[in-house]
């Protein structure tokens, strides 16, 4: 079912693995085109742009864009007690975790006099991004607002897109996730007239400030929107359909590996399910499972898509440290290890969104309660950039702290490097304060 990559024999190098592992095909860049006019739609014409589009693409027109607080309210009322206490639990995880991340202020003296102090501040305002197409992710909302509320932003709101079937409102287990978060801004757009809004902000009856930083996975047309508007607001990434990738010997369990994989390829046709493995007999294993399991589960289109797309694959290498190199070069949003001493080959991962080591740690647990964040780089950005975090709304400031001696003894070099450099006037600027350097 899953098209097979036969490396073995062969040791790529980071380029080959680059050229040859599989990607969803995403084109952000043709779709920021599309994206475009309605963006500019929104910065010009504001909310009435947002309802044109929510008619549009959503195929409802609110009653008005922002939920009312009775909505939120009701929404948890209306909650399953089972489905409310399972994200309590999320909650209460995600907290521990992320509570560990909030960075202190650290005062550096450099010599004596003088000293640098590195704060750590958070953003005004930030707008958090949850999906709403073929899934209902009430985990992004927590994945989104706790790091939010850990790192002390000073506001933030929640947009999620209109639903016909809800009335115009966004899914009540959303809202009622945002209720159980205190969020009381929760705002019924999506796409990228979401992201547009959030960046330019609303007038009229219902107004929106804009923000400063939006985050939070969606679909093209929202990472599209990201990539337009990124300089006038911070993003977190520019979220892709979300992969999952296996490193895997002889020892693991074929079932526990098939269930993984199908578990990320339902949520996406594009999603990307890969296998690395140097044991032939567990590849044949998982191929069975995967084809028995699919046609039970219940999105098997939907899987069968993904699992058979040029997105996914079935590596085989000669061995697990062929493996590692395979892994690090394709750099998945989650990464699963199936190996003898699991740990001491995920203490190797250096390309990764997230690890999950071992058999009792599947990926699904790290979308729901594991306490990590699932908001996580996807097309090989774990190379570079990390999940989200609760240093993810926070910025760093330097406080440069220098008296009269402190200066003095360092001025004479910043006025060489300065007249090094061809900037004179950088080195005048000491001199106004010490002219023997003159």
């Amino acid at each position: 079912m899953i098209p097979v990559l036969d490396l073995r024999g062969r040791a790529p190098g980071v380029r080959e693995l680059r050229a040859t592992l599989p990607r969803a095909e995403l084109d952000v860049e043709a779709a920021v085109a599309t994206v475009r006019p309605i963006c500019d739609d929104v910065a010009a014409r504001g909310a009435e742009a947002v309802l044109d589009a929510a008619e549009r693409f959503d195929g409802v027109r609110p009653s008005s864009l922002r939920v009312p607080a009775d909505v939120v309210a009701a929404a948890l009322q209306g909650l399953d007690p089972e489905v409310r206490a399972a994200l309590e639990e999320s909650i209460r995880r995600a907290r521990i975790v992320h509570a560990d991340q909030r960075r202190t202020e650290t005062t550096t003296t450099v010599v004596p006099g003088g000293t640098v102090t590195e704060r750590w501040v958070p953003v005004d305002r930030v707008g958090l991004y949850v999906p709403g197409g073929r899934a209902v992710y009430p985990s992004s909302v927590v994945m989104n607002v706790v790091p939010a509320l850990l790192a002390e932003v000073g506001s933030l709101a929640v947009a999620s897109p209109p639903q016909k079937d809800h009335g115009g409102w966004p899914h009540p287990t959303i809202l009622a996730a945002c209720a159980l978060l205190g969020v009381d801004e929760v705002w019924a757009m999506g796409g990228a007239q979401a992201v547009a809004a959030f960046a330019h902000g609303l007038d009229g009856d219902e107004p929106l400030e804009p923000v400063n930083l939006v985050t939070g996975p969606g679909n093209i047309w929202v990472a599209a929107a990201k990539r337009l508007l990124k300089g006038l607001i911070g993003i977190d990434s520019e979220a892709g359909p979300t992969e999952i990738a296996i490193l895997a010997d002889a020892s693991a369990d074929p079932e526990h590996v098939a269930a993984d994989l199908i578990s990320q390829a339902e949520h996406d046709p594009l999603a990307a399910a890969v296998l690395v493995t140097d044991s032939p007999d567990l590849a044949d294993a998982v191929q069975a499972a995967v084809v028995r399991r699919a046609g039970e589960t219940k999105h098997a289109e939907r899987v069968a898509e993904s699992l058979t797309g040029r997105q996914s694959a079935v590596v085989l290498v000669d061995d697990v440290e062929v493996g590692l190199d395979v892994v690090n070069a394709y750099a998945a949003e989650h990464l699963e290890i199936h190996t003898v001493d699991a740990p001491t080959v995920a203490a190797r991962v250096r390309n990764a969104g997230a690890v999950f080591v071992g058999t009792w740690s599947p990926v699904s647990l790290g979308d729901y309660c594991a306490g990590s964040n699932h908001v996580l780089p996807t097309g090989g950005c774990a190379t570079h950039s990390s999940g989200l975090s609760v240093q993810s709304f926070l910025r760093g400031i330097h406080v440069v702290e220098y008296s009269e001696a402190a200066l003095r003894d360092v001025g004479a070099h910043v006025v060489t490097l300065a007249r090094a450099e061809d900037l004179p006037a950088h080195g005048d600027a000491v001199i106004a304060r010490l002219p023997e350097l003159r």
